[in-house]
């Protein structure tokens, strides 16, 4: 069947849409050529009989991605038109065009099927509600992803290929540079060599990445940071963070190392796919080069602060410690529900008896400059089914849960409670 044989009055009645898109924004700047032959898809809609005025150009998604829906605001607003049976005909200059990912492709294929709405490429003009087009749309989008992780392939090969020879050009932290051939070198600036120099010196000194930030807090000493991609150098307030960088960091031992992290995808709360990275076990490195470049301490330190660290952390709900003295039924227990770190306890009040959740370890250890919240506490007169009321917790008098489940709310509950230890 020709592509007019497949346009009926029907289609012509609803619009036709052409979908416009480039996968990044260096594409829309050097590829003006596929972006004109993207927009004069406007003109084949009118050869196949739709008034000029019925053909609308959807082009919000131009420097984005095919290989997700997520983002691309064009290409969710076609699918939402097609679902309520508003177009006629899709047109676009590939079918990867519109999605490189199967899901979004076959979703969009099963709407046009009930709908009747035609897709229509370069080859030809096609009706997902037939068996044989429906087949050879399913055969091109299933070519599309595929060709997207060959591309992948190809580019992630040659970046391994040339980090385990340590000659990829990797972002450094801030006190190593390049020289004029390129070669790694410590800083030249003696300022923030010295900076950094002093950072592993109380470590070797106080073993606790928290007791070297409070200490140089208590110095008045400033760190030196640098943005990734920028050579210019800030200096900023000690804090935990930066400190625990410097500690963890693998340059700064003069190694040479590639794929620390690995990429992990998750769903939230709305059904959204969520891209984030989790570091991975050093023995699973995909590149690991001792001894590549000068460094402020040597390979075995750098080890052995790695096993400290970890020795110093306790898990969560692994217990909240010792019971202490005071009236807090929760201390060691409650976690902040906006950070997620554990909130102290501070009395006050006539002899020291008024009890305040407060989580201020944010603005010493991190620098945010101010306490993450405070919570009042009420007392509970020994009767711990009063517990419930704050709503921060599953079952409390359950006693601890599993990571992560204690708080239920974003925000701990100012309905806390205090009462006598047991």
């Amino acid at each position: 069947m020709s592509d007019l044989g497949k346009v009926t009055e029907e289609h012509r009645r609803r619009r036709a849409v052409v979908y416009v898109r480039q996968s990044s924004v260096g594409q829309v700047e050097r590829n003006t050529e596929s972006a004109a032959r993207q927009y004069a898809l406007r003109e084949r809609a009118v050869e196949l009989g739709w008034p000029a005025g019925s053909v609308a150009v959807l082009d919000e998604d131009t420097g984005r991605s095919g290989a997700s829906s997520d983002g691309r605001l064009g290409f969710r607003e076609l699918v939402a038109e097609v679902g309520l049976g508003q177009v006629g005909l899709i047109l676009a200059l590939e079918t990867s065009r519109l999605a490189r990912c199967s899901a979004d492709w076959h979703r969009l294929l099963d709407l046009c099927a009930l709908t009747g709405t035609l897709i229509a490429d370069g080859d030809g003009v096609y009706s997902p509600a037939d068996f044989n087009d429906r087949l050879l749309l399913g055969l091109k989008g299933t070519m599309s992803e595929a060709e997207l992780h060959f591309i992948r392939a190809r580019l992630v090969g040659g970046l391994r290929n040339k980090a385990a020879r340590g000659e990829l050009r990797l972002a450094l932290p801030v006190g190593l540079d390049r020289d004029d051939d390129e070669r790694v070198v410590l800083c030249p600036d003696e300022q923030v060599r010295r900076a950094i120099e002093r950072v592993f010196g109380l470590w070797r000194q106080l073993g606790s990445a928290r007791q070297v930030a409070l200490e140089l807090v208590a110095e008045g000493q400033q760190l030196p940071r640098r943005r990734v991609g920028q050579r210019r150098i800030r200096w900023a307030r000690a804090s935990y963070g930066a400190v625990h960088d410097m500690l963890t960091n693998p340059a700064y031992a003069g190694a040479f190392v590639f794929g620390r992290q690995r990429v992990v995808k998750r769903l939230d709360e709305h059904g959204e796919v969520r891209v984030g990275r989790v570091d991975v076990p050093i023995e699973e490195w995909s590149v690991c080069l001792p001894d590549h470049h000068p460094g402020y301490v040597s390979w075995d330190a750098y080890l052995a602060t790695r096993e400290r660290l970890r020795a110093n952390m306790r898990p969560r709900g692994e217990g909240g410690g010792a019971a202490r003295e005071g009236g807090a039924l929760l201390q060691g227990l409650v976690r902040c529900g906006r950070c997620g770190r554990k909130m102290q306890v501070t009395y006050s009040g006539t002899n020291g008896k008024v009890g305040r959740y407060a989580r201020i370890r944010g603005r010493d250890f991190h620098a945010t400059g101010r306490a993450c919240q405070s919570l009042g506490a009420c007392p509970c007169n020994g009767d711990r089914s009063e517990i419930g009321r704050f709503q921060g917790y599953k079952n409390v008098s359950e006693g601890p849960r599993r990571p992560g489940e204690w708080l239920t709310e974003r925000h701990v509950s100012p309905s806390t409670i205090t009462g006598p230890r047991s």
